[in-house]
């Protein structure tokens, strides 16, 4: 590699001269192939830990649940350290019979009920922090950090004590004003109003991690694009519907995905309150699975029915991806 040099001839006129520059060592600009190859693994060395940690703790064992749905698990088995492989016997007395079918059913609309109420009030809750002033916001933000920080079991047992038939809150304020037929009205005797408390419970809970993310969502809007939307005569739900709203539709669709998750595989809430009752009426998959697995101790069939509430989370989820996406493409 060279430069050129100025320089004076014996006539007084200006020359030029050529200067060797030494070329940079091999690898210095980060050019050659094993630093590209290192700077190119490097990302999958970072995550290699942690796909580590997911196969240990969530991979292995849901292989040993798949290899323990095709055997017959019984106490007999258990106490005389037997194997028994009984094929697919688990799986064909769960899917011939009409009570999975039914809390199937029951799951499916139990997960949509929750999933539509708590994105409504979370998307509402999160808007009207955004419109707060500073100390209402914080005021409001620390009721739900609370109410999200309550652990699972605490917050049942408290609406325990809330819909109690003889003692509670909630019977004692409908007889004051003026419900005097719900003064010892038992809440969980029957199935709509265990689900409604269920679901009263479960939208409580997840509200806060709505709320919260959703109004730092609404920090990232630029807020020119609302001075411009008012210039143009936009009113408040003109400036939600074409401003707001897109963008915080990835926020929305992700929150939402997210929320199926965790109401379809809602467990402590709905056993702490009446394990499935009345007559097992409001079990879900995963109480089903629970009841039959741990409870009749049937573990082959509890195993096979946990297996089974994956495939049906897969399909559901996989569906919701599915209208996303769609919904995307024919955006664009």
């Amino acid at each position: 590699m060279s430069v050129q040099t100025e320089g004076t001839d014996t006539a007084g006129e200006p020359a030029v001269h050529k200067a060797r520059v030494p070329a940079p060592p091999r690898g210095e600009d980060g050019g050659s192939a094993p630093s590209a190859r290192r700077g190119a693994a490097a990302p999958y060395l970072l995550l290699l830990p942690a796909l580590l940690a997911t196969l240990i703790l969530l991979g292995w064992p849901l292989v040993k649940n798949g290899m323990l749905s095709f055997q017959n698990l019984n106490p007999r088995q258990l106490i005389q350290h037997l194997t028994e492989w009984n094929g697919g016997d688990n799986y064909e007395e769960v899917l011939s019979g009409s009570d999975f079918w039914h809390v199937v059913e029951r799951s499916v609309v139990f997960t949509a009920v929750n999933v539509v109420l708590i994105m409504l009030l979370g998307t509402l809750t999160g808007l009207l922090l955004a419109r707060l002033g500073k100390k209402m916001r914080l005021l409001l933000l620390l009721g739900l950090v609370l109410a999200w920080a309550m652990p699972v079991i605490a917050a049942t047992t408290v609406y325990q004590w809330l819909f109690a038939q003889r003692f509670g809150v909630v019977n004692w304020v409908l007889d004051k004003l003026g419900w005097h037929s719900m003064a010892d009205y038992n809440w969980f005797g029957s199935q709509l109003s265990t689900f409604s408390v269920i679901t009263l419970l479960i939208v409580w809970q997840s509200i806060p991690f709505v709320a919260i993310n959703l109004y730092a969502a609404t920090t990232t809007v630029p807020k020119e694009l609302y001075e411009a939307a008012s210039l143009d005569g936009a009113g408040a739900w003109k400036s939600f519907t074409s401003v707001t709203f897109p963008f915080l539709r990835p926020f929305l669709y992700a929150t939402t995905f997210l929320e199926v998750i965790w109401v379809f595989k809602a467990f402590p809430q709905i056993f702490a309150i009446n394990e499935g009752g009345p007559d097992h009426l409001t079990e879900t998959l995963p109480i089903y699975a629970f009841v039959e697995g741990v409870g009749n101790q049937h573990f082959g069939v509890g195993a096979a029915i946990s297996f089974l509430t994956i495939l049906v989370l897969l399909v559901i989820t996989s569906y919701y991806l599915r209208m996303v996406l769609k919904q995307e493409e024919d955006e664009l």
